[in-house]
């Protein structure tokens, strides 16, 4: 298929293509047996390192509830960085000068800051200025960095998505008598969700990955920071670390596959008309509409 973007290989680019595509994946097969022979000789593959994995143990006591840790994080700091993201960008967006300056100040300050310093600085804040305990207030300062920096990167997937619109939208509305925050929640921010979908799951997933940063620096009880007690328990550095790299890439690739499905169904029901409707149905509605009873398929009114 040619468009302006792209040009359909030809013969010689594809057998190019095949060419390279064979040289990666044996490229890939060796430095895979060269992994699996490294770490037979450091003796990482023994199945004792390996075997606490096959017990319910090393799930239930340190495994299981630090994943439920990191999606109670996660799952936090989303439902408050997209409202607060969404309000930032569409403020950013306002005629109001008073409105859209500061709004942008804030975008782009809590978005230069690292997430990383962004936890520190909530850390200290509740260990010196609240009530919080000890206890949680890791889990503050990991969801408050995490909002604070994720909702400034939402605000501005919001403000792209609703730009990346065509002006036609935003005029039709205007010629009907819409006003502005009509035409933002009825007309553009719906559109804008299908488009916007992909980069908010991309955004979910770093948060996932963020709250690591949390149990690193902060003794937040997530899944790094308990693969570290398990590792500590069963002498299994390496393999824990696998296996804890394997649960990420599974969580996000289920993230991914979700956000690619559900983007699918979306742009499937803007393009549905609603209801199908028989033959039968369209003759009642054409009668009621010239206010005769409606008389079969071969009506003559």
């Amino acid at each position: 298929m040619t468009s302006v973007l792209y040009d359909a290989p030809g013969p010689k680019a594809k057998r190019r293509n095949l060419l390279f595509s064979v040289v990666f994946f044996v490229l890939l097969a060796l430095l895979a047996w060269w992994i699996w022979q490294v770490m037979d000789d450091k003796g990482q593959l023994r199945w004792a390192l390996w075997e606490p994995f096959t017990q319910s143990e090393a799930w239930t006591t340190y495994l299981l509830p630090g994943l439920g840790d990191t999606l109670k994080a996660a799952a936090l700091a989303m439902i408050i960085a997209l409202p607060l993201g969404a309000f930032f960008g569409i403020s950013r967006m306002s005629d109001h000068r008073w409105v859209r300056m500061p709004a942008g100040a804030v975008v782009e300050f809590f978005r230069a800051i690292p997430v990383l310093l962004l936890m520190l600085f909530a850390n200290e804040f509740y260990a010196r200025y609240t009530d919080v305990s000890s206890a949680d207030r890791p889990l503050y300062a990991v969801v408050t960095g995490l909002v604070l920096y994720n909702a400034s990167v939402l605000a501005e997937i919001v403000r792209a998505g609703i730009l990346a619109l065509p002006k036609g939208q935003t005029e039709a509305a205007q010629a009907i008598g819409l006003r502005k925050g009509q035409t933002m929640t009825t007309i553009l921010l719906p559109q804008a969700v299908t488009a916007m979908l992909p980069a908010i799951v991309s955004q979910l997933v770093v948060i996932v990955k963020d709250t690591a940063l949390g149990g690193v620096m902060l003794g937040f009880t997530e899944l790094l920071n308990a693969r570290g007690t398990l590792a500590a328990n069963y002498a299994n550095v390496i393999p824990s670390f696998i296996v804890v790299a394997v649960i990420f890439i599974v969580l996000n690739f289920i993230l991914t596959s979700f956000a690619g499905w559900l983007e699918a169904r979306l742009r499937r029901s803007k393009r549905s008309t609603g209801a199908v409707l028989g033959a039968e149905d369209v003759d009642e509605l054409n009668a009621a509409e010239i206010g005769t009873p409606g008389t079969g398929k071969g009506d003559i009114v």
